[in-house]
């Protein structure tokens, strides 16, 4: 408990929240606006406040301990501002910090995490080799390990772990479907469909916003997974379970606020109407308070 015990002792805690409390996400970056819509479409009634770390992305290339002291940071963010669940949408954040953070804060703030969607990949491959695109610190996690090992050794299916840390910026900066971004995925993902890999998940919350490009390189050749749908539906059962499902419309109003931690709201709102589906109401703004 190291990692965020003394950073974070639980002191002065939050009233338990009420149904129409705010769901929280957290990304490293931009990217788990991802996960944040499919939220938004399955959960119809539910505002988001959506935490983007944007002072520190991308996640994957730090240190373990210097990822949990930044998500320790975030969720901590979320907790104050009263939301009533908090999902980590970032497959790097997910793979350090579930465990501290669930034993932190306990059953009154439930915490949903990230891990590559690599069972379905697995039950589906014909060619049995299947690819997972994400970060270097992702894969030094266990939670993918404990995938590999439950479910694709036993079926005797080949894994192939792919990085590549210039797709996180890519995103970031809105350059997602450029043809510098598509040879960086070549330079990739070639490779991987040359040794025969009929199915491609996309282990970080940034990558599926590169559809796209991975569509109009590889077509057909490559079926493409991510969690999106999962998270959301994890997160509808755990709201469920604690009677915290929001009865409230959300016709009217924002229902997905985004803050972010680096000084670069504004250059970013240009990005984000592109990456946001036009029939969810959003803002965006700076976080002024000092964290950590």
């Amino acid at each position: 408990m190291s990692a965020i015990l003394p950073l974070y002792p639980l002191e002065n805690p939050m009233p338990k929240a009420l149904a129409n409390a705010p769901i929280g996400i957290f990304d490293s970056g931009i990217g788990g606006l991802s996960i944040a819509q499919e939220i938004a479409h399955y959960l119809p009634n539910e505002r988001i406040v959506y935490y983007a770390d944007t002072a520190h992305v991308p996640y994957g290339p730090r240190t373990d301990q210097n990822i949990r002291e930044l998500t320790a940071q975030a969720i901590e963010w979320l907790y104050r501002q009263g939301c009533k669940i908090a999902v980590v949408a970032c497959n790097t954040a997910s793979a350090f910090s579930l465990d501290y953070l669930r034993e932190h804060y306990g059953e009154n703030f439930p915490i949903v995490g990230l891990v590559p969607a690599l069972k379905p990949a697995v039950l589906q491959s014909q060619s049995k080799v299947v690819s997972v695109l994400a970060t270097p610190a992702t894969f030094r996690g266990q939670l993918i390990k404990d995938v590999i090992q439950r479910f694709a050794e036993p079926a005797q299916v080949e894994v192939l772990t792919i990085t590549n840390l210039d797709l996180v910026p890519l995103v970031e900066s809105g350059r997602y479907n450029t043809l510098e971004c598509k040879q960086s995925l070549q330079k990739v993902l070639d490779p991987a469909v040359a040794k025969g890999a009929d199915y491609l998940v996309l282990g970080c919350t940034h990558y599926p916003y590169l559809k796209q490009s991975i569509q109009e390189l590889y077509g057909a050749k490559l079926s493409l997974i991510d969690s999106g749908l999962a998270v959301a539906r994890q997160t509808a059962r755990i709201l469920l379970k604690n009677e915290l499902i929001s009865t409230d419309s959300q016709e009217s109003g924002v229902r997905l606020r985004c803050f972010v931690s680096g000084q670069n709201a504004k250059e970013l709102e240009s990005v984000l109407k592109h990456l946001i589906q036009p029939e969810i109401t959003w803002s965006i703004e700076n976080i002024v308070e000092k964290l950590g």
